[in-house]
């Protein structure tokens, strides 16, 4: 079992509610820092106040994309994730085109994930499947798609569809990932229902090397998160 000082250097600890102040973020830093989390993820709005309070901290700020229907266009989360990697952000979790994956067309998904990728190469960029709304074969698809168009990082979910992470997605995920081999290491973020720490050590077991979660200052205190990302 890894202990708390170990288990917050999983954590992207996280705010996306629409309803976060300056003042939620300013502690959301706070925290990050206190407690050594790996990232903060935020809304694009807080990606520049985020940066200038963690400068120097080692903490890294991620950011969303197309979050949380992936329904935008693919020049359009070009653009947004360019913006706020120019804000500031090191990392950016982007939605795929959740509609194109439920109709099969895994051309139109790899295009989208690869418009994002060409326009920030040199950051950190997960790409979220939505698990929730997928069956198995689409999320074998859906992570197929994303280590082809070069995605650092396959995510579960936005934490705002109608389910979150589960250790058997997260070894689904981890089994194609090992079966592409790809050229370069795709890891896995399991985030949406990591709130206590039997959740984040079964998601580790599966092959999780990142927790988003809006619960990691309780997680590293051995508490029950409340109800949230």
């Amino acid at each position: 079992m890894l202990g708390s000082v170990e288990l917050a250097r999983y954590i992207d600890h996280t705010l996306l509610k629409a309803t976060a102040t300056s003042a939620d973020i300013g502690q959301l830093c706070q925290e990050a820092q206190q407690h050594h989390f790996y990232a903060v993820c935020v809304n694009p709005a807080f990606i520049a106040q985020c940066a200038a309070q963690l400068a120097g901290s080692g903490v890294k700020v991620a950011t969303v994309c197309g979050f949380p229907l992936g329904a935008l266009t693919s020049d359009q989360k070009a653009l947004e994730a360019r913006l706020s990697t120019e804000a500031g952000a090191d990392e950016i979790d982007m939605v795929i085109h959740i509609g194109a994956a439920l109709a099969g067309d895994w051309d139109t998904v790899e295009q989208d994930i690869r418009a994002v990728r060409k326009a920030v190469p040199e950051h950190v960029l997960k790409v979220i499947i939505e698990t929730c709304y997928l069956s198995d074969d689409q999320k074998r698809r859906a992570t197929q798609a994303a280590v082809r168009a070069g995605a650092d990082f396959v995510k579960t979910s936005t934490g705002f569809g109608t389910g979150g992470a589960t250790p058997e997605d997260v070894q689904l995920m981890a089994g194609v990932i090992a079966e592409m081999k790809p050229e370069r290491p795709v890891q896995i973020k399991a985030a949406g229902g990591v709130r206590s720490v039997a959740d984040a050590q079964a998601m580790i077991a599966a092959g999780a090397t990142r927790l988003g979660t809006s619960g990691g200052v309780a997680l590293v205190s051995g508490e029950q998160a409340q109800q949230g990302y």
